[in-house]
């Protein structure tokens, strides 16, 4: 005895090329998101990296100006090494704090009257990273500004000025 089959068709028929139609969109828009997050978590990491380097460089400096210099060179090396390339050029912020006038300008830091006093240069890099080159849907930046800020202490008995 033989089967018989129906030639109607299920109400099932077709349901996966709708799940597929539907479900694709919203997977590779959550890949581009995960590209987007991963590239700002490592631009995040680079640039914590490059405001260490950078207040590294700037407190074992002896004058202002040589030690904003070597900051400036030293972010932008860190930059470079780890291949993070920057919409323009990185913004590098300098500032100081001295014990007991709390935060100063940065050149006051590396005064002859601070020698003996707790000193310390803070500096934050800031970088805006670009997302241009992911296909992107038209509510995602094209863009965003990613900072990290690092102090690194004086010593207080080193010559300045």
């Amino acid at each position: 005895m033989t089967a018989v089959r129906s030639t109607r068709r299920r109400p099932e028929s077709g349901s996966v090329s709708v799940e597929v139609a539907i479900l694709t969109p919203a997977f590779l828009l959550l890949m581009v998101l995960a590209a987007i997050a991963g590239r700002t978590a490592l631009a995040q990491s680079t640039l914590q990296m490059a405001a260490h380097d950078a207040a590294r460089a700037a407190s074992i400096s002896r004058t202002a100006t040589v030690a904003a210099d070597q900051a400036r060179n030293a972010a932008q090396q860190r930059l470079d090494w780890e291949g993070l390339r920057c919409t323009g050029q990185p913004d590098v912020q300098l500032s100081g704090w001295i014990a007991g006038q709390g935060t100063v300008g940065f050149a006051e830091v590396f005064d002859e009257d601070t020698i003996g006093e707790a000193a310390s240069v803070t500096v934050r890099v800031s970088c805006e990273v670009t997302f241009a080159d992911l296909a992107r849907p038209a509510d995602v930046p094209g863009s965003r500004i990613v900072a990290a800020t690092f102090t690194s202490a004086v010593d207080s008995y080193r010559g300045r000025g």
